[in-house]
């Protein structure tokens, strides 16, 4: 055991991360890739190589709290084809996407019978087939509403500036400097004053997104 969390929950989200973060990340390289800029394939990210993808900190933040980052992919927007910020919040937007592609194509056993969804294991060594898919598709649906809050270095935040009108887009440029601070304040600080941000934009709409998805509720 290491905190709550027994060895089939620990091994289970290892192996989502795994897929996860490296599925998304490569979805940030190829799409950045076909729209022009080939930095990302210059930096050797177009791989299905998760020691490519994964971040330390971002990884044992997953496995200990149920979310966490991976590197981010390199990209110069003034290499993308057309408008530099809206071809770049379409490269962010390809990351949670693939999330929410495979969140759905793994909520398939569930809805044809071949599997039951449960938020915790029946062993505390190994994970069931039953668990770690059911983790599989929850973490997806984590990872893809986490990555889309528009805080810097985010996802989210990326997009926000490819739809807001270019002069408030320019105004808001430099909070990506303070962007990692004010991440931890969300994630950790907030929570140990009693303000759990978190709960509202993250775990309340991903248990509803993924109790829909895997037809219970």
């Amino acid at each position: 055991m290491i905190g709550n969390l027994d060895l089939a929950t620990l091994i289970a989200r290892a192996l989502v991360l795994l897929v996860a973060f490296t599925i998304h990340e490569l979805a940030h390289a190829i799409t950045a890739d076909r729209m022009g800029d080939p930095t990302p394939r210059n930096m050797g990210r177009i791989t299905l190589n998760p020691l490519k993808h994964l971040d330390p900190v971002g990884t044992v933040a997953l496995l200990l709290v149920g979310f966490g980052w991976a590197k981010p992919v390199m990209v110069n927007p003034n290499n993308l084809k057309g408008n530099p910020r809206t071809s770049m919040a379409i490269v962010a937007g390809a990351g949670p996407l693939s999330n929410v592609v495979m969140a759905v194509i793994a909520s398939v056993p569930f809805w044809i019978g071949l599997v039951s969804f449960t938020f915790s294991s029946s062993s505390d060594m190994f994970p069931s087939p039953d668990y770690l898919l059911s983790q599989f598709v929850w973490l997806n649906v984590v990872l893809a509403i986490f990555n889309l809050i528009p805080i810097p270095p985010l996802d989210g935040f990326k997009i926000l500036m490819g739809i807001l009108p270019p002069d408030i887009s320019y105004q808001m440029r430099p909070l990506e400097r303070y962007g990692p601070m004010l991440l931890m304040g969300v994630v950790f600080i907030l929570p140990m004053i009693g303000i759990d941000v978190l709960y509202y934009l993250v775990w309340l709409p991903a248990a509803t997104i993924t109790q829909t998805l895997v037809g219970i509720g």
